[in-house]
């Protein structure tokens, strides 16, 4: 009876992968590009209008390219006033304070095309009520796939998603619809429904 000599199979299967790897071939899944944010929002001036509570935000493109801040008051970097010069101090700002723009630095995943939903949300006792929220793609060759302004002007619910979505539209009769997104907690991963 022949013995086989497995010794020399896998010693050619350890040069052949040996080859792969050193010729630069990986099969490790290649990784999306990380894109910076500049995201602008407004609290209204209505009497009650500013929190101190924790925001979080979620936004992103009709490819399901979405970025997700859980403490956006930790992204703050500055006001900003369109009607006066913007004056260049280093004393820390509160932001969401009445009758202010505030602007927020964000890193994700970069978008394949316009952020086209937005979404806050507040935790916390008291009430908010935000303006508008912008977000801007800061990298160059991406600029052209900013939001457009998403308009709030109304109180946030608390612990709950709130939002526009212009990613999905479909004309009626009736006018356009729009189907919302519905972020819920399944076995720790968010989804959107239809």
């Amino acid at each position: 009876m022949a013995t086989k000599d497995y010794g020399g199979s896998l010693l050619t299967c350890c040069v052949l992968l040996l080859a792969l790897f050193a010729g630069g071939e990986s099969f490790a899944p290649t990784s999306k590009e990380n894109c910076t944010y500049a995201v602008t929002i407004e609290t209204t001036c209505t009497k009650g209008a500013s929190t101190s509570n924790n925001i979080s935000l979620r936004f992103g493109d009709t490819n399901s390219n979405g970025v997700l801040v859980k403490h956006l008051n930790s992204k703050h970097i500055r006001r900003v006033d369109p009607l006066e010069p913007q004056v260049l101090d280093d004393v820390p700002r509160k932001p969401f304070q009445a009758c202010v723009v505030d602007q927020f630095q964000v890193k994700g995943l970069c978008v394949d095309s316009p952020i086209c939903y937005l979404y806050l949300k507040l935790a916390g006792t008291d009430d908010w009520r935000p303006g508008f929220a912008q977000v801007h793609v800061m990298e160059g060759s991406h600029s052209h796939l900013s939001s457009d302004y998403f308009y709030f002007r109304r109180y946030l619910p608390r612990r709950a998603w709130h939002g526009l979505d212009a990613c999905d539209k479909e004309v009626t009769p009736f006018g356009i619809k729009q189907n919302r997104k519905v972020f819920v907690k399944k076995q720790g991963k968010h989804m959107s429904l239809p």
